[in-house]
């Protein structure tokens, strides 16, 4: 029977009812799902700032590449993360990564280098997210012994408007791929690990350049203590290995021949060996930097240096800059790697270069200081010398004189014989002071191959560790009228006499005397017990030859008041 009108209307409300009911749970289940995403949404992006503020936590730079590696995975929940830093060249400079274990990364082989797919983001540099990076075209597969990995996302870093490297991540936990959001929120980390990396970039470089302006503060230390250049070089070539992290650091200056640069000062694992090895000026990438006073970056320095690498093609990476001062490039500073070293970038070149000018600009400096001392010093010797021969002399001759003038007048010949003793005395004083004044003149550095230089210098090494002082005096233009040859026969001859008064006669007062004039008379006089029987004749027979080869000859005979006396005399060419 059908239902009556009154019967279908309750009906009818019921049903109302009900759908009213399906529809605000829908509605209900519709709000907490967006709230639930809001929830999310929320906690990404306190996940997000967190990870902004950790990032820029610090100011080292490998400190902060790995905060950031570290901040992405947890971010988008990625079981492997990485970050590329590109090169000054093509392909990678540093691989920082999470999530390997060192026992499979040391099974693994060679780090990315920046090929195939990573090559792809570097060419070109925005957003990738992959399902599985082995079907891309441009995946070439992995290493041996390498993770598997497929879920893939990858997005650049920029400091500024420069790329800086890119960062990878894979596989995602508990998905099959990485979402959108997830691809917005690692650009956002991105944006501010650009930021967080320049902070440390411009940290690390200020406190680089901070350890070269203390090295340079070094090296001018020590050239105004009065250090040797030999100190100096030393010091520049250990700091440039130290702070440039080459293996090997040199120093090379042009040598006598001006197309040579020679290694005057090496530091580093094979620095030893290369001292004194020489290099061709002449080598197009060696003129460029010593005309064109350009510093310059090679990959591979044998290789630029070709057929003439020699000693130097173990050599891979290298930094090369101008040593020398501001009116002429005298060398070359060289900051070297091995083979199989990391590149040098760019940034420490500039610093090296500074180091090296101002190196050389102290250096220069100091030569100057020590030649103004040289020339102080020689001033200070003429005013001595000066003062000598025209007070000391003068008054000594005027007493000799005054005391011979009067020798006549005295009768008695005791008294006589004491004053014409006094008289040469006196004489003698005389001499000795004049060889003193030549000394004064000729030694230092001023004239270090003087005859009458390598005379005095010979006998004071020759009785140097001995308690004798024997007393030289040359007399005469020995340094211009003795010819070369016979200035080597009179200091061979000069060693042996002295040598053989030092060790055979016992005597307590041996004294040299070197006369220049129509003759070149050497004498060398003791007061020992004279000539020994055991003497080898050979060394005396090689006076005589040498006499004899310079026309003259050679005498050694008794002193009448005691010791023997060695006489060796040759002529002299007249003017």
């Amino acid at each position: 029977m059908p239902d009556t009108a009154d019967e279908a209307g309750p009906r009818r409300s019921s049903m109302g009812v009900s759908l009213a009911g399906l529809r605000l749970d829908e509605l209900l289940a519709e709000l907490q799902d967006r709230l639930a995403e809001i929830g999310k949404t929320r906690d990404r992006l306190q996940g997000l700032l967190d990870a902004v503020v950790a990032v820029g936590a610090g100011l080292e730079l490998a400190g902060t590449l790995r905060r950031i590696v570290r901040t992405a995975v947890e971010l988008v929940d990625a079981r492997y993360g990485a970050l590329g830093v590109l090169g000054d060249h093509d392909g990678l400079a540093e691989f920082v990564y999470v999530g390997i274990s060192e026992d499979v990364r040391a099974e693994m082989g060679h780090l990315p280098e920046g090929k195939g797919l990573l090559g792809h983001l570097i060419e070109q540099p925005v957003p990738i997210r992959l399902r599985d990076l082995a079907a891309h075209p441009s995946s070439v597969g992995f290493p041996p012994n390498h993770p598997p990995m497929h879920s893939f996302v990858g997005v650049p870093v920029r400091v500024r408007d420069e790329i800086f490297g890119n960062l990878y991540l894979t596989e995602k936990h508990g998905e099959v791929e990485f979402n959108d959001d997830d691809v917005v929120v690692l650009e956002a980390l991105a944006a501010a690990a650009g930021v967080a990396i320049e902070n440390a970039r411009l940290f690390e470089q200020a406190r680089r350049r901070e350890r070269w302006q203390h090295a340079s503060g070094e090296v001018n230390a020590l050239l105004l203590g009065g250090a040797d250049r030999a100190e100096a070089f030393d010091l520049i070539a250990r700091r440039t290995c130290e702070l440039s992290g080459s293996d090997t650091a040199l120093i090379l200056l042009a040598g006598e021949a001006s197309d040579t640069l020679r290694v005057e000062a090496a530091a580093g694992s094979r620095g030893a060996e290369m001292i004194g090895r020489a290099l061709s000026a002449a080598i197009p990438v060696i003129t460029t930097v010593i005309t064109d006073r350009e510093p310059a970056v090679y990959g591979d320095f044998a290789e630029a240096l070709g057929s003439e690498a020699g000693l130097f093609s173990e050599f891979g990476p290298a930094d090369v800059v101008p040593f020398g001062s501001a009116t002429g490039t005298s060398g070359l500073l060289l900051a070297l790697r091995n083979k199989d070293g990391r590149r040098f970038t760019g940034e420490q070149l500039p610093m090296l270069a500074s180091f090296a000018t101002q190196a050389a600009l102290a250096l220069e400096l100091a030569d100057k200081q020590r030649q103004q001392r040289m020339l102080d010093l020689l001033a200070d010797r003429d005013r001595i010398a000066g003062d000598l021969h025209d007070h000391v002399i003068q008054r000594l001759f005027a007493s000799g004189m005054s005391l011979q003038s009067i020798v006549g007048l005295i009768g008695d010949p005791e008294a006589r014989n004491r004053v014409t003793s006094v008289v040469g005395q006196l004489d003698e004083t005389m001499r000795e002071i004049r060889t003193s004044i030549f000394d004064l003149h000729t030694s230092g550095e001023e004239n270090p191959k003087s005859l009458r230089r390598r005379m005095l210098d010979l006998v004071a090494e020759t009785s140097a560790n001995t308690e004798m002082s024997p007393s030289v005096r040359i007399s005469g233009a020995v340094d211009t009228l003795v010819p070369a040859k016979v200035g080597e026969h009179a200091l061979a001859v000069l060693r042996e006499g002295v040598s053989n008064a030092i060790r055979h006669a016992r005597a307590s007062d041996i004294v040299v005397t070197v006369e220049a004039g129509a003759e070149l008379i050497v004498g060398v006089t003791d007061n020992g017990v004279g000539m020994p029987a055991t003497v080898a004749r050979s060394g005396l027979l090689n006076l005589e030859r040498r006499a004899t080869e310079c026309g003259g000859k050679a005498t050694i005979a008794p002193n009448p008041t005691g010791g023997t006396r060695l006489v060796w005399r040759v002529p002299l060419p007249q003017p």
